[in-house]
């Protein structure tokens, strides 16, 4: 089942109950005791400072949701209400929402872009793309992000962990160098490292509010060798909670962005393997003139998101199956979900 490890702490502007929903105990002290039993809409408040501060149960399920209009542009400012969830067709009270905005206070964000630097990767493509992620965070500054940087070929190498600091960014993008002689490209065993990066060094919370993750990957869309299968990757982004934003480069003439009346790209392995659709994000096509403006669209998209959660009946938390989830929004928008279903624990023997 997803958890949110226990002992992180949200204030309530970040993750609101909703009201007519969550009934309301106090909880006992952190120090090596248990949570009290509750029932499947319960939340334990604990008073440890002058904020109100709620501990996210484990059993609570999340889901990232994205909604656009038919136009394909991020809609905002929807309420809890504007929602159904439903898991295995039946619909569920939605215990948590979290909004993008709240307070005058946008959500914070950590991402980790993994570059390929394979043999197929040109030198003005690695430029073109330490441009674009710059525009990338720049249009983050107005808000807590951290940002890591890896390379990867046949192997994946951290070259700037987790930092806010535009200039340790624009540093890790200047080391970028491609392998000429790289017979391989390793794409889901990077975006799997990517995965494990942001649950092991980046924070799950900023200002206690629940950090949006996402990998964005800048590759031919060609992987080459991998050791981890895409259903692997795509189990372990959901358990963590992270997104995948695939944005495929032009390196070979068959995946050029389509010109007048031209056929679109073909679809890609990575495309096909639905990495990004089945994490919430998104797949992407690059060309030498939309780099920039490409990315700060990616950016946006990044952080237009809504988290929706629901706490599942008791018999079906540890039956040891896969349940779905589904959520929908209003007529006439577009809904995109980070997760299709949960995976809930086995029996205790």
């Amino acid at each position: 089942m997803f958890i949110i490890a226990a002992g992180v702490w949200l204030t309530s502007p970040a993750l609101l109950p909703m009201p007519d929903a969550l009934g309301q105990q106090p909880a006992e002290s952190m120090q090596g005791k248990k949570s009290p039993p509750r029932d499947s809409s319960s939340v334990i408040q604990d008073d440890i400072s002058d904020d109100e501060i709620y501990r996210v149960d484990t059993d609570l399920v999340l889901v990232d949701v994205t909604v656009t209009d038919a136009q394909g542009r991020p809609v905002r400012d929807l309420r809890p209400e504007d929602f159904k969830l439903y898991e295995d067709g039946a619909e569920r009270p939605i215990s948590f929402f979290n909004v993008e905005k709240r307070g005058g206070q946008p959500r914070p964000v950590a991402v980790v872009f993994a570059v390929d630097i394979s043999g197929s990767m040109t030198g003005e493509e690695l430029r073109w793309m330490g441009d674009a992620m710059r525009a990338f965070a720049q249009h983050l500054a107005g808000r807590e992000a951290v940002f890591a940087v890896m390379s990867f070929g046949m192997s994946a190498k951290v070259l700037q962990s987790f930092s806010g600091d535009a200039r340790k960014l624009d540093r890790a993008l200047e080391r970028l160098a491609h392998e000429p002689n790289g017979l391989s490209t390793h794409t889901y065993d990077a975006i799997d490292d990517a995965i494990r990066l942001l649950v092991r060094k980046a924070p799950r919370t900023r200002e206690r509010r629940l950090m949006k993750r996402a990998v964005v990957v800048i590759t031919d869309g060609f992987p080459v060798g991998d050791s981890v299968a895409p259903r692997t990757v795509i189990e372990r982004a959901n358990d963590a909670g992270v997104s995948i934003y695939t944005v495929t480069l032009p390196s070979y003439s068959r995946l050029l962005a389509s010109v007048g009346n031209a056929p679109a790209p073909l679809p890609t392995p990575l495309d096909v393997s639905s990495v990004a659709e089945k994490t919430g994000g998104a797949s992407v096509y690059a060309t030498a003139e939309n780099y920039a403006p490409l990315f700060r669209t990616l950016a946006e998209e990044v952080t237009s998101t809504y988290v929706v959660a629901f706490y599942p009946p008791e018999e079906k938390r540890r039956d040891g199956r896969f349940h779905n989830i589904r959520v929908e929004a209003p007529r006439g928008l577009n809904v995109r979900q980070s997760r299709t279903g949960y995976q809930a624990t086995g029996r205790k023997k």
